[in-house]
């Protein structure tokens, strides 16, 4: 008897640990598209700030690539509240905007080398905990 209670408490435990975890996907996820967003609006608004070469970043203007860093950071922002509000399919979409936005800043490091590497060590950080967690709580 004493076997199935202690099962259960440990299964109490792993289902708050994994939604410990989300909520720290969630805070990331927050921050990650905060981000996302100054980094496009400054990229809208001061086209002078950002130092880029010759060539310029890859595919698009300062100003296309401040809409995509506006987009995603608003698109990102609104899943990461849906993960704190409990929604299953907010982990897929972060785990596919997190993938995009990493890529974007990927092409993006050639205007904002530091800030575009810490935010692309946040996706993987947040790919992993959403991919990692992402089974269903148990009871609490």
């Amino acid at each position: 008897m004493s076997g199935d209670i202690s099962a259960q408490g440990s299964g109490n435990a792993a289902a708050a640990e994994r939604a410990a975890w989300l909520r720290f996907s969630g805070a990331l996820v927050v921050l990650v598209a905060l981000v996302n967003l100054m980094l496009g609006i400054v990229a809208l608004t001061e086209s002078t700030f950002y130092l880029v070469g010759p060539d310029g970043p890859l595919v698009l203007d300062l100003t296309g690539w401040g809409w995509v860093h506006v987009i995603i950071g608003t698109l990102v922002l609104l899943a990461g509240v849906a993960l704190f509000l409990g929604a299953t399919w907010a982990r897929i979409v972060i785990v596919l905007l997190a993938g995009f936005n990493a890529l974007g800043q990927l092409v993006f490091l050639s205007a904002y080398p530091l800030w575009s590497t810490i935010v692309i060590a946040l996706d993987v950080l947040i790919i992993w905990s959403v991919v990692v967690h992402s089974r269903e709580p148990g009871p609490a």
